[in-house]
C-alpha cells in the first residue's frame, strides 16, 4: 500500500500532472493509431484510464490487453506466445513516486491525411492548430506529432518507464508507439530548479509558481467545444541546447542574454528572485538594463499582450551526436544532444505559444544557443471524474 503522501490524486475535473508539483521524472510518449474503428480507441481509453488509475495509487496491476481490428504491425513480429496481462513487475514495491498519467489528442485523432478516421473531424477545437514553421526549426518528423499523447511524470525514474511500458502493452496493434522521450529535473531543495544552461527555471508561469487565474489561461472553457471544456493544450518542444558553446560565455553575458542574475535569479536591476521586472530601467549609458533581445523581456506577458501558459519545464540528454562546428575551426566533433522538454498547457495557442514563440525565434538572443528538434500540439481532455468515467468520455459521448 503506497503512503498517502506519495499519491497524486488521478480522478478530478482536469488531469493531474498539469499543475501538479514537478516530479524527478518525465517519460513522454506519442503514439500512432492503427484501426479504422472507432470503438478500438475508445476501448484503449477506458482501460488506459483504468490502469493509470491504479498505477497511480501504487498498486500492482494486471494490464487490460485489447486486441482489437487494428491493422497488423510489427508489434508482435517473432514473437512464439500470446500476449500476457500479467504486471512486468519492474516497479513492484516502489510505490506510488508521486506518478502522475496525463494524456492528449494529436491532429491525427481528428483528420489525418485528409480523412475524417473516426467521424470526428467536426469535434476539432479551433484551438488545436497546426503549428507553423518558426525561424530555425531543424524538427524530426520521427521524435514529433502523434495521435495520441501520454505524459508520465514521477519521483522515481522506473516507476514512470513502468507506467508507459505498461500501457503500450494494452493494444499495440492499435496504439503504436511512435516515439518516447525521457526527462528529468533536478531536486527543489534549492529553490526554483535550474535547467542544464544553470539558470532558474519555472520563477514565472510555470506549476511552480503558476497564473493567478488558471481559468484565463491554461483550462479551456465556452470559447471552444463543450467536451474540451476543463481540459488543456499542450505544446511540446524539444529544445537541444548548444551547451558547448554556451559554456565559453561569461556568466554575465549569460545574463544579459536571458535577462536575469545567474546565481539569485533576480531579474536584471532586481536582488530577489521574484522582484518585479523594470523594462523601463536604464544603466548610466542610457542603456536598457534587461536588454532588449534578452530571453525574459521578449517572453514577459507583459510584452505580449497578456499571453500567458503555464510551463512544466524538463531537462533531457540523448548522449552525444556527431557535429561539424559552424564556426572557426569548422571541425567534425560530438555534440551533446540534450536540452530543455518544453511543456506548455494553455487556453489558446493562437494567443500564447504561436505569436511568443514567433517573436523569441526572429528576435531572442538565447536562439543562437538553441535549436527547436521535436514538436507536437495535444488537446489535454478535461480529467475522469471518478470509476467508471474514463479520459475522452466527453469527446466520444
Amino acid at each position: 500500500m503506497a503512503a498517502a503522501s506519495d499519491i497524486e490524486p488521478f480522478w478530478g475535473a482536469h488531469q493531474s500532472g498539469i499543475v501538479t508539483a514537478t516530479q524527478r521524472h518525465a517519460v513522454l510518449a506519442a503514439f500512432d493509431l492503427y484501426t479504422d474503428d472507432r470503438a478500438d480507441i475508445v476501448e484503449v481509453l477506458k482501460r488506459w484510464t483504468t490502469l493509470a488509475a491504479a498505477l497511480t495509487a501504487g498498486e500492482s496491476a494486471q494490464v487490460p490487453v485489447y486486441q482489437g481490428k487494428g491493422v497488423p504491425t510489427d508489434a508482435f513480429a517473432g514473437a512464439t506466445h500470446q500476449p500476457t496481462a500479467s504486471d512486468s513487475l519492474d516497479a513492484w514495491q516502489l510505490g506510488a513516486q508521486r506518478l502522475t498519467v496525463t494524456v492528449g489528442f494529436g491532429p491525427g485523432l481528428f483528420t489525418k491525411n485528409g480523412k475524417d478516421r473516426y467521424g470526428l473531424a467536426a469535434r476539432r477545437p479551433a484551438q488545436l492548430v497546426d503549428l507553423p514553421q518558426f525561424p530555425g526549426d531543424q524538427i524530426d518528423e520521427s521524435a514529433s506529432h502523434g495521435d495520441l499523447f501520454v505524459q508520465v511524470c514521477a519521483d522515481d525514474p522506473q516507476v514512470a518507464f513502468h507506467a508507459v511500458r505498461s500501457l503500450a502493452r494494452i493494444a499495440p496493434e492499435v496504439t503504436t508507439l511512435r516515439w518516447t522521450q525521457i526527462g528529468f529535473s533536478p531536486s527543489d531543495t534549492g529553490g526554483t530548479p535550474r535547467n542544464l544552461m544553470g539558470f532558474k527555471d519555472g520563477t514565472v508561469n510555470s506549476n511552480g509558481h503558476p497564473p493567478a487565474d488558471l481559468d484565463a489561461s491554461v483550462w479551456a472553457g465556452d470559447e471552444g467545444p463543450q467536451w474540451m471544456r476543463g481540459g488543456s493544450y499542450l505544446v511540446f518542444r524539444r529544445i537541444r541546447i548548444s551547451l558547448e558553446r554556451w559554456d565559453r560565455l561569461d556568466t554575465a553575458v549569460q545574463s544579459r542574454m536571458v535577462g536575469r542574475d545567474k546565481v539569485s535569479g533576480a531579474p536584471l536591476g532586481g536582488h530577489h528572485e521574484f522582484d518585479a521586472k523594470n523594462f523601463d530601467a536604464k544603466d548610466a549609458q542610457g542603456n536598457p538594463v534587461i536588454p532588449m533581445d534578452s530571453h525574459v523581456r521578449l517572453s514577459a506577458p507583459e510584452n505580449n499582450g497578456g499571453a500567458m501558459m503555464l510551463r512544466r519545464a524538463f531537462s533531457y540528454n540523448n548522449g552525444t551526436t556527431p557535429f561539424t562546428e559552424r564556426w572557426p575551426p569548422w571541425r567534425q566533433t560530438l555534440a551533446y544532444d540534450a536540452g530543455l522538454l518544453f511543456l506548455a498547457y494553455q487556453k489558446d495557442p493562437r494567443a500564447a505559444f504561436v505569436p511568443v514563440n514567433q517573436r523569441l525565434a526572429t528576435s531572442d538572443a538565447m536562439s543562437q544557443f538553441t535549436t527547436h528538434t521535436a514538436s507536437g500540439i495535444y488537446a489535454v481532455a478535461p480529467g475522469a471524474r471518478g470509476p467508471g468515467d474514463w479520459i475522452g468520455s466527453t469527446l466520444f459521448a
